[in-house]
């Protein structure tokens, strides 16, 4: 069984596809992104004792966020240490003990919900899906980059549009499974946990499967020119975080991320209160259409660098993305909800776009020898960002409601932070450069 997930068993032969690896990725960046839709355990997990209503015993809501933050932040943890790991079993045993990390994470969660025992449902879903989140985040990503070496933002957004796009298979199915299992003395929610993780697992298990890497010197067929000399052949991971390179594009990411998972967090409470007469399912709309527009900026915005280039892809998102924060405030003063909507559909856009363009920007920058593991390494900058990000949005708002600022204009100083931070990344990506040509063919490693 084990020989079937080594690496050497994953060279592809003649006649596979490369267009078989993306379509692996996706099942397994869409089983990954149900990671988005975990606020629909929300409601039903605070009240499991009472069915119908919260008793003193329930847990709260604020207790209940530790474990989807804890998850983001263990995603981004567990890319960064087990990155070089990676590299070295290959994608598919990487797919594998991610698939059964992620899988195992439910059925851990599912009895804690069952036992009503938190500490479970924190390990499970926080801890050990948490790390099953991190490795199938970053298992494909540098076959893919092999695999596509002459588009690799279209490949590689593929892949990453499955994570943007997990929560519309995810929402739904775990509210019809809910459904489907609530009775009279019970929510439901253990009996849905468990069965995601036995279906997540089987899914995510038949992507690994069909994931394979291309021979050493595979090049695209029809293609005219050879793999760019250009690019840096021998870089590892442990020199590549040596580089000032590194940090600046670590700053990109963190700040590109900040911004936008800040506002994705309060989406639906920031547009009731800018805009009272919105109801709520007029909200939960803009969040659903803020996800569309996640999903489809992480295509359309990688397949664009291609052509456009990584540096000059960001330099977009954080000029445009600084124009459009900063006036966020003014269409909530001047009750336009069409320039609201349009604007944070934008700003979701390069949220997503980013997170898909950076593995390609890793790969101009340091070549494809040990993308994955610098890729895995960079995430660092993910969990920090969804720590602050959330943070700022939700403190900044509270200081501004207890000075007397009213409920509609809470969100002006904020949006004016996330447009400051957005003109750091600004700076950070303009001072972005090629690697010296004496990295290019260092072989330190560490």
């Amino acid at each position: 069984m084990f020989d079937l997930i080594d690496r050497d068993r994953t060279i592809a032969g003649p006649g596979y596809s490369r267009w078989m690896a993306p379509a692996a990725a996706l099942a397994i960046h869409l089983s990954i992104g149900q990671v988005y839709a975990f606020s629909v355990f929300n409601e039903p997990l605070t009240h499991l004792l009472g069915i119908t209503q919260t008793t003193p015993d329930d847990w709260s809501l604020t207790t209940l966020g530790w474990v989807f933050s804890t998850a983001i932040v263990v995603l981004g943890l567990s890319a960064a240490l087990f990155g070089r790991w990676v590299e070295r079993v290959g994608p598919r045993q990487t797919a594998t003990v991610a698939a059964l990390c992620f899988g195992s994470g439910f059925l851990i969660a599912a009895f804690g919900i069952e036992a009503h025992l938190y500490s479970l449902l924190f390990l499970g879903y926080g801890i050990v899906g948490g790390c099953g989140l991190g490795l199938g985040y970053i298992a494909p990503i540098a076959t893919l980059i092999k695999w596509f070496p002459d588009r690799p933002g279209l490949a590689t957004g593929l892949a990453i549009m499955g994570f943007g796009g997990g929560a519309l298979i995810g929402a739904p199915l775990a509210q019809w499974l809910i459904d489907r299992f609530a009775t009279d003395v019970s929510g439901g929610v253990a009996e849905t946990f468990a069965c995601m993780g036995v279906l997540y697992t089987g899914f995510m298990l038949l992507g690994a499967a069909t994931l394979k890497q291309p021979p050493a010197d595979w090049v695209p067929p029809f293609r005219a020119e050879r793999p760019d000399p250009h690019l840096p052949k021998t870089v590892t991971v442990g020199l590549a975080a040596r580089q000032p390179q590194f940090y600046l594009l670590c700053l990109v990411l963190c700040l590109n991320v900040t911004a936008g998972i800040g506002v994705l967090g309060q989406a639906a409470l920031m547009c009731r209160e800018m805009f009272p007469d919105i109801s709520a399912a007029g909200a939960a709309g803009f969040v659903g259409l803020l996800g569309l527009f996640n999903m489809a900026g992480r295509l359309v915005w990688s397949t664009i660098s291609d052509q456009l280039g990584r540096r000059a892809t960001y330099a977009i998102f954080f000029g445009a993305g600084f124009c459009l924060y900063a006036v966020i405030p003014t269409t909530g003063q001047s009750g336009s909800i069409i320039l609201f909507i349009v604007g944070y559909a934008l700003i979701m856009s390069m949220y997503g776009g980013g997170f898909a363009t950076i593995p390609a920007y890793l790969r101009d920058v340091f070549g494809t020898h040990q993308v994955g593991a610098i890729h895995g390494r960079l995430l660092i900058a993910w969990s920090i960002a969804g720590l602050i990000g959330p943070a700022l949005v939700n403190y900044l708002r509270r200081a501004q409601i207890e000075r007397g600022v009213p409920h509609a204009d809470a969100y002006s100083i904020t949006m004016y932070v996330m447009a400051a931070l957005l003109a750091v990344g600004f700076i950070c990506n303009a001072l972005i450069r090629p690697l010296d040509a004496e990295v290019h063919t260092a072989t330190v490693d560490a």
